[in-house]
């Protein structure tokens, strides 16, 4: 198994070393450079994250995607011990396997994103909570409320993780005990002022953050349309075979749950309430892909604990489960391989590497488009890609996104005079808002157009203007509503 890690562990590297960012990372790396106590999309760890690997290994890709990895190496390492304390090193080896088989972690586990530290903590509450269930000693209520607490400061999802925490103290008989103990209390503490930054930075900018990501809950119709959307994706992303495992052992567990069993109860408890809002917000929106993914560690458990008690039963499951690791690791593999050297273009925008390509030759003409053009500065108007320009343009020219000034309010706002000179805007074609800079530039001409490709098949056109003569503001100001 530690084998089987270790070779999972060294295709991340090499796939974070030496494929480009999409778009999230791009943006999230800017967060790494100036650290802060919480960001209008997120709390702040995952930029602490990319901080720390900005401060080891400089300003790179591999920079912003290192600590991600390490985490990978902690959570497998986390969830085989859970796995062992509550049931036995056969299920242990079990859990581990799918959990680095799953599509989600085997191929997203290298992107830095808010859902790596998630996936982590969450991981790690719930083994302190395997802890304390085992040993009955209460002071892991206090390992809990770190975990937990770092948990928040990387997602607000956690929260679900805490309710589900409470529904089992109050299910399950022999837990009940643990209401009267104060290192329970002492462990919710540590987690609320370990959450404090992102409250206090909430309240200094009108709770704009928990508007963003609170406000979208259930805010629309009910509608079937996404339901089926959401759980394909979160078969296909588990991997379909373990994902039938894992509903098996889920029936098996919910058994358990029924007769209110300390360890079934909290395998249940603690992915309940999640699951239950993503089905509730899928009947109104769509649920984005990686939403579920710090369930997918218990996840991972539920199918372990199916395969590892069929001794006596049919050799077909085993057959399953093996099937099924098989090929979550070689589409891991030729994914990973693909995101470095892709295979073809011919999928165009439905690889969904897309993103990661042709980046370094836009850097290049806009490079050469800024000194026939003696361009000072650079504008966007959208994140993704401004993040995307901001690397590439790192060393040559100073960037900003004119729009949506919020979220970069931990940054040093620019003067204006900084825009004096001449400057380019480059949108993508379907995003141009070139409209909104004529108040405050005399000239906004259109001087290129250029074509983001993979192996000479076009992805998107973007569009590049020549700005000058300043004559306003030229930032939005910052909005919180």
């Amino acid at each position: 198994m530690v084998l089987i890690v270790a070779a999972f562990t060294a295709l991340k590297i090499f796939a974070a070393s030496n494929a480009h960012f999409v778009e999230d990372e791009a943006y999230y790396r800017i967060w790494g450079l100036f650290p802060a106590m919480s960001y209008y999309d997120h709390p702040p760890m995952i930029g602490w994250w990319i901080a720390a690997g900005q401060a080891l290994f400089g300003d790179t890709v591999f920079a912003v995607r290192a600590v991600v990895i390490f985490s990978g190496l902690i959570g497998s390492l986390a969830l085989w011990r859970t796995a062992f304390i509550l049931f036995d090193a056969r299920t242990a080896g079990w859990a581990v396997l799918f959990l680095n088989t799953s599509l989600l972690v085997g191929i997203g586990g290298i992107l830095a994103t808010p859902d790596a530290p998630s996936v982590l903590f969450w991981g790690l509450s719930f083994w302190a909570l395997a802890e304390l269930v085992t040993s009955k000693n209460a002071n892991w209520w206090l390992v809990i409320g770190l975990m937990a607490g770092c948990g928040l400061l990387s997602k607000y999802s956690v929260l679900f993780l805490g309710a589900g925490i409470v529904l089992w103290l109050l299910w399950v008989p022999e837990a009940r005990r643990w209401l009267l103990s104060w290192q329970l209390w002492a462990g919710g503490l540590i987690a609320v002022l370990l959450f404090a930054p992102v409250l206090y930075w909430n309240h200094l900018h009108d709770w704009v953050s928990f508007y963003k990501q609170f406000g979208r809950a259930g805010s629309k119709d009910f509608t079937a349309k996404y339901i089926f959307e959401f759980l394909g994706a979160l078969v296909g992303l588990l991997n379909p075979l373990i994902a039938v495992l894992a509903a098996m052992g889920a029936a098996d567990l919910f058994k358990r749950f029924l007769a209110k069993d300390a360890v079934g109860s909290l395998i249940i408890l603690t992915v309940l309430p999640f699951l239950i809002y993503l089905i509730y917000h899928s009947l109104h929106s769509r649920v984005q892909a990686n939403w579920p993914a710090p369930l997918f560690p218990v996840f991972a458990l539920m199918a372990a604990v199916f395969v590892a008690d069929l001794q006596g039963r049919s050799k077909n499951w085993i057959k399953i489960a093996k099937v099924g690791a098989v090929l979550g690791a070689v589409v891991a593999l030729v994914v990973q391989v693909h995101a470095v050297a892709p295979v073809t273009g011919q999928l165009a925008r439905k690889d969904p590497t897309f993103q990661l390509r042709g980046w370094p030759a836009i850097g290049s003409d806009l490079r050469k488009i800024a000194a026939e053009t003696n361009a000072d500065f650079v504008l966007t108007s959208g994140y993704g890609l401004n993040g995307q320009i901001d690397f590439l343009l790192k060393e040559d020219l100073p960037v900003h996104q004119f729009t949506q000034r919020i979220r970069y309010i931990m940054a040093p706002s620019p003067q204006d005079a900084v825009f004096n000179g001449t400057g380019l805007y480059i949108t993508e074609a379907r995003r141009d808002q070139s409209d909104k800079l004529n108040a405050a530039f005399s000239s906004v001409q259109k001087v290129a157009v250029l074509r983001r490709l993979v192996k000479g098949v076009l992805l998107e056109e973007l569009l590049v203007y020549e700005l000058s003569g300043r004559q306003g503001a030229v930032l939005e100001l910052v909005a919180t509503k």
